[in-house]
């Protein structure tokens, strides 16, 4: 016979031993605590290297590239590519996943938008720095062939794999009707693609930078300020990315689960 929702709660509140709901999620919480500290210290660390990678893109792309256009100037308006890219695809990525660990005492629905709207913005500025490079290809004189090397085929693939993703999770666990246990058994595939989707982009941008690189700085070898400035943002990248992994794949950090969330469904999600 399954307990009621008040009987449920109360086990909750008591601590009864015959309450495996309520022993189980105490002792989850009790878990978390211990580990709060140690996780705001590397989630702040995380912020600051992606707010500096999106600024020494920037400060690259502004400065060393000459700045940013649309339309009259294909060379400037390439400059938009990494710089969104990396604002998109890397850093908003990033904290659209780490939300749910970032804001842990926020409401799960609450949460579930949020990351919804943040990968959302993500998208956006992929598909415009998308179009930036695409149009800087074909206005140029003579024109740059399209989709030849490694970084825009993984990039292209990450972009595509992005929108599956943020549809198949839209449709999953925002709208209304679907069974828990079917969001229970898609769950551990959104969670994997999505940090697939996330080391994909990482990847896609170090190539990029390496792509420039050789490409477009004179004397690269002879690591001129404009080749350092690329390879310390690649490893601030790096930084940034294996930080963000560690923190959205280790299970001490996971969100609690609270009661309500407990007393309103028949699975844990998350």
């Amino acid at each position: 016979m399954l307990a009621s929702p008040k009987q449920v709660r109360r086990d909750w509140e008591t601590g009864e031993e015959g309450s495996l709901i309520g022993r189980g999620i105490l002792d989850e919480m009790e878990n978390e605590a211990q580990h709060i500290p140690f996780f705001t210290k590397l989630f702040t660390l995380s912020q600051i290297l992606g707010i500096l990678s999106v600024v020494l893109v920037g400060v690259w792309c502004g400065y060393f590239r000459k700045g940013f256009a649309w339309g009259s100037e294909p060379v400037l308006q390439f400059n938009w590519h990494p710089f969104l890219m990396v604002l998109g695809m890397v850093f908003l990525y990033a904290n659209g996943a780490l939300i749910y660990r970032g804001f842990r005492s926020e409401k799960k629905k609450k949460l579930k938008i949020l990351h919804m709207l943040i990968q959302l913005g993500a998208f956006i500025f992929s598909i415009v720095g998308l179009v930036a490079v695409f149009d800087f290809h074909n206005n140029s004189s003579p024109k740059i062939p399209n989709m030849y090397s490694l970084h825009s085929w993984i990039g292209l693939c990450t972009v595509i794999l992005f929108a599956c993703q943020w549809v198949i999770g839209l449709l999953t666990f925002l709208f209304p009707g679907l069974r828990p246990s079917v969001r229970a058994a898609y769950l551990p595939v959104h969670q994997f693609f999505g940090l697939f989707i996330f080391v994909g982009a990482v990847s896609s941008c170090l190539l990029g930078f390496t792509e420039k690189a050789i490409f477009s700085v004179k004397n690269y070898s002879s690591l001129p300020p404009e080749g350092v400035l690329i390879n310390v943002t690649g490893l601030v990248l790096i930084m940034f990315g294996g930080l963000v992994v560690y923190l959205v794949s280790h299970p001490k950090f996971r969100r609690q689960t609270t009661e309500d969330e407990v007393l309103l469904t028949d699975t844990v999600l998350e």
